[in-house]
């Protein structure tokens, strides 16, 4: 890994700069991909009522457009160094974590398909039955993209079953789309 060590309105010293080399080896150790890091130490003067005049900027990529970045101040330089590569190590951690999950995503399951064989449109709900035979119960709220104005006796409907209180319910109640030839 190619590494730039600089610093800005303070001079390196060899103390400072051995720490940066031993704690960008540990990254490396943990973390063999890492292709560029890049410390900069900067004494920022102009911070009057701020006591924290260290900057310790660290930068680290991996391949691909993975650029972890850690920007800390403090007191000491020493300070700032180790609050920064800790910083960045965490950013590492999290990013191996994720890398190493592993979701299994499962394919929808395709909804149901039958017809309205009830309606109680005073009361608002109604049941359908299922190909293959079986009712199931379908509240005015599931239904989508029609109204019980729309529904009568024996039209094709399209539905997710859930189990409800009392048995299974329908859910997402809608008609069936026509594909023409």
């Amino acid at each position: 890994m190619e590494v730039e060590i600089e610093s800005r309105n303070v001079g390196m010293t060899p103390r400072w700069k051995k720490e940066i080399e031993d704690r960008m080896a540990d990254l490396q150790r943990g973390h063999d991909d890492l292709t560029h890091g890049r410390v900069t130490l900067t004494k920022n003067a102009h911070h009057k009522k701020s006591a924290n005049v260290a900057e310790a900027l660290v930068v680290v990529k991996l391949p691909g457009r993975h650029t972890f970045t850690a920007r800390k101040e403090n007191k000491t330089f020493e300070a700032a160094i180790r609050e920064a590569f800790d910083a960045v190590a965490i950013e590492l951690r999290k990013l191996r974590e994720k890398r190493s999950t592993k979701e299994i995503r499962t394919a929808p399951t395709p909804p149901l398909r039958g017809v309205v064989c009830k309606l109680f449109p005073k009361s608002g709900y109604g049941f359908l039955l299922k190909e293959g035979g079986g009712e199931v119960y379908f509240h005015k709220n599931a239904l989508q993209g029609l109204s019980f104005k729309d529904l009568e006796d024996g039209t094709e409907v399209a539905f997710n079953v859930e189990e409800g209180e009392k048995g299974p319910q329908a859910t997402a109640v809608h008609r069936v789309s026509v594909i023409q030839p």
